[in-house]
């Protein structure tokens, strides 16, 4: 027993210690998504931060497929050792477990959260002749006129669709999903007036807004978005309830090193910290979080379960 003992204390002596000399070679930066988009570009300039950083490269995979299923199961069934890491979007770890039927890995029971790194909010954007400016006179419209108005979206179960559901089950308001295969046919439809409005995400939308091609209503957030800070939010409007979003985290395969997910997560603060990164964050799409793994577990728990009963709601789901 003594000795059964004596060995256990050494293994975990020696995985302490092999975590803190962690990273001695390159560690893999799983993308679960192609180039382009946000998550690529914010993933990148994170991988090329932890390079400069620990003074080990973090190379970029990108591994498309599956609305993220794909890489992030890779990144799931990996080695726990701290040498497979990568980013993952809220919909994919908090949406697609309630949209498919089978998923490849279980988001809950196998990936750790390391670190929140940015958020995009949802904004409600209408065409130009609808008669609305707040979120007041868009709810009065829309139940002056039920079935009526066409909302598009990126597909089922994307966080334009859902954050649509969502406002419907708030207002008892009745109005039609349009889902897209191609991003940008949805976007120049509701510009063309072939639908009414959309809940799109901000980057996808910001510089309509700005051109005057569209009217924004309101941003899905409590925090209002620095590239359009004339636009009130949806809990300014009295709508604390109608919240949406798309965030980001760094994750690693369940059972990594607290060690290494300490690290990763102190440097990752520490970065945002420094207002010129936070700066180029914003540029690239996404407003800076931060924060504690416990702090990004409390987020995830909380999107997963109130996504869960708007999924259910929707009807949305993928075979």
């Amino acid at each position: 027993m003594k000795r059964a003992l004596i060995a256990v204390l050494a293994l975990a002596a020696a995985t302490a210690a092999q975590a803190q000399s962690w990273p001695t070679k390159p560690v893999k930066f799983i993308v679960p998504a192609g180039q382009g988009g946000t998550i690529d570009p914010l993933s990148r300039f994170f991988a090329d931060a932890y390079t400069k950083a620990f003074g080990q490269s973090f190379v970029v995979e990108n591994r498309p497929g599956a609305q993220g299923n794909a890489g992030l199961a890779a990144i799931a069934k990996a080695d726990p050792d701290g040498y497979t890491v990568g980013m993952a979007a809220s919909s994919m770890i908090a949406i697609n477990p309630h949209l498919y039927a089978t998923m490849p890995y279980d988001p809950r029971k196998e990936l750790t959260g390391i670190v929140l790194v940015g958020d995009v909010p949802n904004i409600l954007v209408v065409h130009p002749e609808v008669p609305v400016k707040t979120m007041a006179e868009f709810t009065a419209y829309a139940k002056a006129n039920p079935n009526k108005l066409n909302f598009g979206s990126t597909g089922n179960g994307s966080s334009m669709h859902l954050a649509g559901e969502l406002y419907k089950t708030l207002t008892a308001t009745q109005m039609t999903h349009i889902p897209y295969k191609v991003p940008a046919d949805a976007t120049n439809d509701l510009i063309s007036g072939r639908t009414q409005l959309m809940f799109q995400l901000m980057t996808g939308i910001q510089g309509q807004v700005k051109a005057g091609r569209v009217r924004p209503v309101a941003v899905l957030s409590d925090k209002r978005w620095p590239g359009l800070p004339e636009v009130p939010t949806s809990v300014e409007q009295g709508m604390g309830n109608l919240k949406s979003s798309v965030w980001f985290a760094v994750v690693a395969p369940n059972g990594v090193p607290a060690a290494v997910v300490e690290r990763i997560n102190a440097e990752t603060n520490k970065l945002l910290a420094d207002q010129a990164f936070r700066d180029r964050v914003q540029a690239l799409g996404a407003a800076p979080m931060g924060g504690s793994a416990a702090d990004y577990r409390a987020l995830y728990e909380s999107e997963f379960a109130r996504w869960a009963a708007v999924v259910k709601a929707s009807g949305a789901k993928i075979d």
